[in-house]
C-alpha cells in the first residue's frame, strides 16, 4: 500500500471530532487503511488551527502548512476548482491542494486518490505519493 497524506480545509474553530469522524469515514468508503496514511496538510493559515492540530497529535502524525503560492502549482491535478476558496485563499481548493503538496514530497508522480469529502465546515482530499 503506497503511502496516503490528507489535505485538509475548514473553518476556524472547526471541532476535532468533525475532521476525525471525516477522515474516519472517508478511509472506511473507500477501503484505505488508517495505517497508510503519513501526514496531514492545509494551507498556511490553518497553521495554528487547533482541531487541525489536535487531529495530528491524535494520529500521531506530522501536520504540514503551505502557503498558497505553493499550493497554486497543484491546480492541474485538482478534480474542481472552487473561486470561492480562490478568492479566499489564493488557491482553487485547499484540500485537494494540500494533500497533493504533502504528497509530492514523497513521489515525483502524486496522484488524487479521494477527492474532496465535505462534512459540517470541513473538507478533506486525500492522495497517494511514494
Amino acid at each position: 500500500m503506497p503511502a496516503l497524506y490528507a489535505g485538509f480545509g475548514c473553518r476556524r474553530g472547526c471541532p476535532v471530532e468533525t475532521l476525525a469522524v471525516l477522515l474516519r469515514r472517508t478511509l472506511a468508503n473507500h477501503a484505505l487503511p488508517h495505517s497508510a496514511l503519513r501526514a496531514i496538510a492545509s494551507i498556511d493559515t490553518k497553521a495554528r488551527e487547533p482541531g487541525l492540530l489536535a487531529l495530528a497529535e491524535r494520529l500521531g502524525v506530522p501536520f504540514v502548512c503551505f502557503d498558497a503560492t505553493h499550493l497554486l502549482a497543484f491546480e492541474p491535478l485538482l478534480s474542481q476548482r472552487s473561486a470561492i476558496a480562490f478568492a479566499q485563499t489564493g488557491c482553487w481548493g485547499v484540500a485537494e491542494s494540500a494533500a497533493l503538496a504533502l504528497a509530492s514530497r514523497a513521489s515525483s508522480q502524486p496522484r488524487l486518490q479521494v477527492p474532496r469529502q465535505v462534512l459540517a465546515g470541513a473538507t478533506l482530499a486525500l492522495a497517494f505519493g511514494g
